[in-house]
């Protein structure tokens, strides 16, 4: 459950240690971005979730700052146009998986489709069920098929923390372009969102969430960036050898 998960930093790590240990881990990242792309055999999938304001723009910014371009891609899913909806929910979100070698993040993702579309009583129980089910089935196929590890980061924020951010950007001249009406409207529905997402952390776990607090914007970023270098370090990456080596 949610209510169980903090959403402050663990006091055990101070933030000057934390930024500094977030610089050498992107260091690291951007390192083995090279052997990702080089190599073409493995993809890595970013999928960040949460609710409005809980910084899924800015840990991505933050984390994967200065990667090689050519080898990364962020796509942001936004209400689905005529043409997305006149195909299955997953038909937009299947031809953005990333290709072997490339890292992929989805600012929002195919999750949208099973939350806010509940939350509003969009689409039924039955629907909603035979979307979980083509999500793992989805999942599971680009992990199989395609070499494709999936990392889904949950930003999770307090409610009170949601309100401040929210106003600031109504109080701050350089945050105005952020502000939605809308995402007050959301804030409604904060307990309706929080039921919906503990029922996706429990049926759609192939692989896990990870659930990062994320009142403080340094201490988000470390632990994203921590688990990202973790999982890259796992992969077998490699620069790819010389023909004439590979048959010496």
């Amino acid at each position: 459950m949610l209510k169980n998960f903090p959403t402050s930093p663990d006091r055990t790590e101070s933030k000057e240690n934390a930024k500094i240990k977030i610089a050498k881990n992107i260091e690291q990242i951007k390192q083995l971005q090279k052997q990702l792309n080089a190599q073409a055999k493995f993809s890595l999938l970013v999928i960040f979730q949460g609710l409005d304001a809980s910084g899924k723009d800015g840990a991505a910014r933050s984390v994967f700052e200065g990667l090689n371009p050519s080898g990364i891609h962020v796509h942001s899913f936004k209400k689905p146009t005529q043409n997305e909806l006149a195909h299955d929910f997953l038909w937009r979100v299947h031809k953005e998986m990333p290709a072997k070698g490339m890292i992929k993040i989805f600012n929002r993702s195919h999750y949208e489709d099973i939350l806010i579309q509940r939350v509003h009583k969009w689409i039924d129980k039955d629907r909603v069920d035979a979307r979980i089910d083509a999500i793992n089935a989805m999942e599971k196929l680009v992990q199989v098929d395609n070499n494709t590890t999936i990392l889904k980061f949950y930003l999770h924020l307090s409610f009170e923390r949601q309100g401040e951010k929210l106003q600031e950007r109504l109080d701050n001249p350089d945050k105005n372009w952020k502000h939605n009406d809308g995402d007050w409207e959301e804030r409604k529905h904060w307990d309706k969102y929080m039921d919906c997402y503990n029922d996706v952390f429990k049926r759609c776990d192939q692989p896990k969430w990870h659930i990062i607090p994320s009142d403080e914007q340094w201490y988000r970023n470390y632990c994203v960036a921590k688990i990202v270098l973790d999982t890259l370090e796992k992969m077998d990456l490699k620069f790819p050898k010389l023909e004439s080596e590979m048959f010496a």
